[in-house]
C-alpha cells in the first residue's frame, strides 16, 4: 500500500477522478472540499497547485466550470462524452436485449455508469421491463462476434460448428458435428438477434447463420471466397427478402391490403415499395421476399387485412399451410 505522499505524482489523475465522480451540473465542490478529497488519497495539495491542475484538466478536455456564489467559488465538471439521456437509451437497449446475458448486462451498465457522476449514475440503475424478453445465458456470443469482425477485417474465412436445439433442450450439431467452412461478409441484426451473412464453402452459395448458434469460431489462414456472389447482392434488399432471416425461395409476391395496412407494409419492407390503389379501401404492393412459413404466418397474423394476390404458387403454399391442424382435437 502506498504511503502518504507517494501519490503526489498521481495528483492530476486523482483530481480528474474526483471531479468526474463527485460533481455534475447539480453537484459542485469548493476548493477546501477538493483539497480534502485529495487528502483521502494521501495527496497533500495547496490551493495554487490545484488551481493550475484544474486549468490543465480544462485544457485537456475535461470541462471544469467555476461558479462564484457570494465569497465562495464552486467547481464542477461540465459536458461529458455522453449526456444522461443518451446513456439512459443505451441502458434501456442493453437491458431489453435478448442476446446479452444478465451478467454481461450488469457489467456493461457498470461501465456506462463510470461516464457519469455518482449522483447521475444512480439514475441508470433502473430495470426495464419488456414482456416476453428472455436473456441469453451464453456469453460466448461476444467472442464469436469479435472473431467474425477480425476475419472480415483480415479477409479470412472462419470455421465453426453449428447447432439446433433438440426436444431435450440440448445442442444438437448439424452436419453430424462436422465444421462449417464459411467466408464471412457481413453481420446483420434482425428481430433482436445477430446473423452472419457468409459464403458457405461446401454449398458454394451465400447463407445466413444465427450467431448465437455458432460454436468454436476460429479464424483460419484461408482467404475469403464468394466476393462476387456477395457483391451481386444488395445487402439491404437481402435483409428485407429473408423475412425474419428464415430461408425460402426469393419470389416477388403481390399483396392486396386494406389502406390501414400502409404503415405496416412500410415498416416491414421500407419506403421503396410502391403502393398501388385498387379502390377506395385497398391497395396492392409487390414485395420481394423469401417465401417461408414465417412470412406466411406473418400474413395470417394480419387477420385478412392483407391477402396474397399472387403468384399462384405462393397462394397454393398458403392454402397448404392453412389446411394444417394447429389445435389438437
Amino acid at each position: 500500500m502506498r504511503m502518504r505522499g507517494e501519490n503526489q505524482k498521481l495528483k492530476l489523475l486523482y483530481l480528474a477522478k474526483i471531479m468526474q465522480e463527485q460533481t455534475d451540473d447539480t453537484h459542485a465542490l469548493t476548493m477546501p472540499q477538493i483539497i480534502e478529497e485529495l487528502g483521502r488519497y494521501g495527496i497533500d495539495a495547496q490551493r495554487k497547485s490545484v488551481y493550475d491542475d484544474l486549468d490543465a484538466l480544462d485544457f485537456f478536455g475535461i470541462e471544469i466550470i467555476r461558479d462564484k456564489i457570494g465569497f465562495r467559488t464552486y467547481y464542477h465538471c461540465g459536458s461529458r462524452d455522453f449526456e444522461i439521456a443518451e446513456l439512459k437509451i443505451l441502458v434501456d437497449a442493453i437491458q431489453s436485449s435478448k442476446f446479452i446475458s444478465e451478467k454481461k448486462t450488469e457489467e456493461l451498465i457498470t461501465k456506462l455508469e463510470k461516464s457519469l457522476s455518482i449522483y447521475d449514475a444512480r439514475l441508470l440503475n433502473r430495470e426495464v421491463k419488456v414482456t416476453g424478453r428472455v436473456k441469453n445465458m451464453n456469453e460466448s456470443i461476444y467472442y464469436t462476434i469479435d472473431a467474425i469482425h477480425t476475419a472480415i477485417s483480415e479477409n479470412k474465412a472462419i470455421e465453426f460448428k453449428y447447432f439446433s436445439w433438440n426436444i431435450k433442450g440440448e445442442e444438437e450439431y448439424r452436419r453430424d458435428g462436422a465444421s462449417y467452412q464459411v467466408s464471412p461478409w457481413a453481420l446483420h441484426f434482425d428481430d433482436e438477434r445477430y446473423y452472419l451473412i457468409g459464403y458457405d464453402h461446401e454449398k458454394k452459395e451465400m447463407h445466413h447463420f444465427r450467431v448465437d448458434k455458432m460454436r468454436g469460431v476460429e479464424v483460419t489462414a484461408s482467404k475469403r471466397k464468394g466476393k462476387s456472389e456477395f457483391s451481386r447482392q444488395d445487402k439491404a434488399k437481402y435483409n428485407e427478402q429473408y423475412f425474419r432471416m428464415y430461408g425460402g425461395d426469393v419470389q416477388t409476391v403481390t399483396l392486396k391490403c386494406r389502406n390501414s395496412m400502409a404503415n405496416v407494409i412500410y415498416d416491414q419492407f421500407g419506403h421503396d415499395v410502391h403502393l398501388i390503389p385498387v379502390d377506395d379501401d385497398h391497395f396492392t404492393v409487390k414485395v420481394s421476399v423469401a417465401v417461408s412459413s414465417q412470412f406466411l404466418s406473418w400474413v395470417i397474423a394480419l387477420e385478412g387485412e392483407a391477402q396474397i394476390a399472387g403468384p399462384e404458387s405462393v397462394k397454393k403454399q398458403m392454402r397448404v399451410l392453412l389446411e394444417k391442424k394447429f389445435v389438437e382435437e
